[in-house]
């Protein structure tokens, strides 16, 4: 049997249909055989041929079936879920899906900071509620935002705050190797510049480092005027301390697309505090996600 150059599992990611992902890879590599694993046969039939395979997930065991196997491109951008030892054991390169969210994770930040910067949470409120009453809002210019995890989203977050007028301060594990803020600090120097931060940005790993990150102490030295913006992962903070925070005001504002536990259960606190927006989980959310991950796949090929 032939050879099958890219393989396509039929793993949907947020709603958006793996043929697409397909077409566009036929299309960016055209002297390759491209084929879609769209039901189990096909995938029984496919996954030994195969040289490269990308989707989120494979099994150990088909990691073994798979003999033609070289490389396995993640569709997600974290790889700590998959059979690494299976992977690696059978010399399978692994690529993950790295700098596909740039653009829109920064863009949803610069949403929620936006929003809050000019009160446009209790705008919105007194327009569901058809109030015309006049409000003051704030400006983003002049406040100093902390980003932490100078990744790809981090580095795409502090790009589009440039021209905003604002002070970034960067998060990162070797703060030695800098970045695109007008400060790099690490880890160890986060108490320090809890103090001054306007609006904290979270869009870093979890890792032992960053886990309970922001707990009830590092919200105690926030200003009760910050606001707090997490991408990252629901386990980086501390759900009951923001929770407390928000209630007495010691926080002005949260936005969170992850949080802990996730899915957010119904009657959580969290739903029902008018000073925290809750989104589902949807910053990695693009149109252009099949066009991101092909670029990354024919740079791999490269």
């Amino acid at each position: 049997m032939s050879e099958v150059d890219v393989l396509v599992l039929d793993q949907t990611i947020h709603g958006m249909s793996t043929r697409n992902y397909r077409d566009v890879l036929r299309e960016r590599l055209p002297e390759m055989q491209v084929e879609l694993a769209a039901t189990p046969s096909e995938y029984e039939e496919l996954l030994p041929r195969a040289r490269i395979v990308t989707g989120f997930e494979i099994d150990a065991d088909d990691v073994e079936r798979a003999t033609n196997l070289e490389r396995f491109v993640c569709t997600f951008a974290g790889t700590d879920h998959l059979p690494l030892d299976a992977l690696a054991a059978n010399d399978v390169a692994i690529s993950n899906a790295s700098g596909v969210h740039g653009p829109n994770a920064a863009e949803q930040v610069l949403a929620y900071v936006l929003s809050f910067a000019r009160n446009l949470d209790r705008g919105w409120r007194q327009s569901d509620a058809g109030t015309w009453n006049h409000y003051r809002t704030g400006e983003l210019y002049g406040s100093t935002v902390t980003v932490v995890g100078m990744g790809s989203i981090g580095g795409a977050i502090l790009d589009r705050l440039e021209p905003f007028g604002v002070d970034t301060i960067g998060v990162r594990n070797t703060p030695s190797k800098g970045g695109n803020a007008d400060e790099v600090v690490g880890f160890g120097d986060v108490p320090e510049i809890m103090p001054r931060t306007d609006y904290l940005i979270l869009a870093c790993p979890l890792t032992e480092k960053t886990e309970r990150l922001v707990d009830e102490a590092t919200l105690d030295l926030l200003s009760p005027e910050s606001v707090l913006v997490n991408i990252a992962r629901g386990e980086v903070v501390e759900t009951g301390a923001l929770v407390q925070a928000l209630k007495t005001n010691e926080l002005r504002a949260a936005a969170l697309d992850v949080t802990d536990p996730e899915p957010l259960p119904d009657g959580h606190p969290l739903w029902n505090l008018d000073n925290c927006l809750v989104t589902p989980h949807n910053v990695g959310h693009t149109p252009r996600y099949w066009d991101r991950m092909a670029d990354i796949m024919v740079e791999d090929i490269a």
